[in-house]
């Protein structure tokens, strides 16, 4: 089954910015749709965006778009999440999620059956 481990994360300052990792081993994403998610205090997860691996055609929490965006690496085999103008709100854990690939974007955590095991991202004021 397809291993998915997050690197990236770390402390920033708010108004600073942080690119994320997501690495598939086992196979590649050539079929899949990886979104990522992010659990903050309240422990609710968060649906942040997602990205077809087959075209890199990408879909956004409305409520992040123009500070986050996420990308693809053909040859690394990696799916990426730049944060960009980090607010004390986005802190939290970051996972990424994957499923073979769909013709709808789905923002439910109970659709997506691979998992990593999560980056923290702690923005400060």
């Amino acid at each position: 089954q397809v291993q998915l481990v997050e690197s990236g994360g770390g402390l920033v300052q708010a108004g600073g910015s942080l690119r994320l990792s997501c690495a598939a081993s086992g196979r590649t994403f050539s079929s899949y749709t990886v979104a990522w998610f992010r659990q903050g205090p309240g422990k609710k997860y968060e649906f942040v965006g997602a990205i077809q691996w087959s075209d890199g055609n990408t879909h956004y929490s409305s409520s992040l778009k123009g500070r986050f965006t996420i990308s693809r690496d053909n040859d690394k085999n990696t799916v990426s999440l730049q944060m960009n103008s980090l607010k004390p709100e986005d802190t939290g854990v970051y996972y990424c999620a994957g499923i073979l690939s769909t013709r709808f974007w789905y923002e439910g955590t109970d659709v997506y059956p691979y998992w990593g095991q999560g980056t923290q991202v702690t923005v400060s004021s």
